[in-house]
């Protein structure tokens, strides 16, 4: 049973030094940078979301936030809707339990 739990510990430290041996085996890797294009777009909100991405991630997380948000409760109130008109009553329901 010892032998097993070496042999996991041995992999798992071997899976966690694994990059730094590819790492090592080069030069000193760069930081990448990931811009958005937009060069061929013509759509005036690409663009505005594409610049903000490119120069505020934090005013681009927001409004991803706002975005779903507004997403999900549009979802949600459709939904209901359909619920309702189809006579499924989430509002007043019973519980049939023994």
């Amino acid at each position: 049973m010892c032998r097993k739990s070496f042999l996991a510990t041995a992999l798992c430290v071997a899976c966690l030094f694994a990059p730094e041996f590819v790492f090592a085996a080069g030069a000193g890797g760069t930081e990448l940078i990931v811009v958005a294009d937009t060069r061929r777009v013509s759509a005036w909100w690409e663009i505005y979301f594409m610049n903000v991405y490119n120069t505020n991630l934090t005013l681009y997380g927001i409004w991803c936030l706002i975005i779903t948000l507004v997403y999900g409760m549009s979802l949600g109130l459709i939904a209901d809707f359909i619920m309702k008109r189809t006579g499924i009553d989430l509002e007043h329901r019973t519980i049939v339990e023994h």
